[in-house]
């Protein structure tokens, strides 16, 4: 994820254009993912984004992390109020969350805060799960609160 050495980002392979940004797990749901900086198209053929813009995972305000729903969100269905989350930063420090809500949106209604009083991990992805065409205009968005 990041060089030992020199604490610099490591890029996954030479022509990569992200990097892995911090590790997130759903203890219990069997999830462990490296999450990515960015979510262009292109990164979330390979793991969760990070959205540009958002606070970065365990600061002050909301991180936003997207991902297909179909392959490293599914668990995300599994999941209820109440349930924890942890993220591992590149600094070392470990931020645990607990989910305070799930919900759909039309992706065109949906308006996520920036800032929030709590670190908040804000996680969205598609829905339904089980569609048969990809790409339909709702979102299933789950947010997680800092414990």
């Amino acid at each position: 994820m990041f060089c030992l050495a020199t604490g610099n980002a490591t890029k996954p392979w030479p022509w990569a254009d992200t990097h892995p940004l911090v590790r997130l797990t759903a203890p219990g749901h069997d999830a462990d993912l490296l999450v990515l900086a960015g979510a262009s198209g292109r990164t979330l053929a390979f793991g969760p984004g990070h959205l540009d813009g958002s606070a970065q995972p365990g600061d002050a305000g909301n991180a936003v992390i997207t991902a297909h729903r179909d392959t490293h969100f599914r668990f995300l269905q599994d999941l209820a109020a109440g349930d924890a989350l942890r993220v591992e930063r590149v600094d070392g420090g470990t931020r645990h969350f607990r989910i305070r809500a799930s919900y759909v949106a039309d992706y065109r209604e949906l308006r996520l805060p920036r800032d929030t009083a709590v670190p908040t991990l804000t996680l969205v992805t598609c829905y339904p799960f089980d569609a048969l065409n990809p790409g339909g205009p709702l979102r299933y968005v789950v947010v997680a609160e800092a414990a």
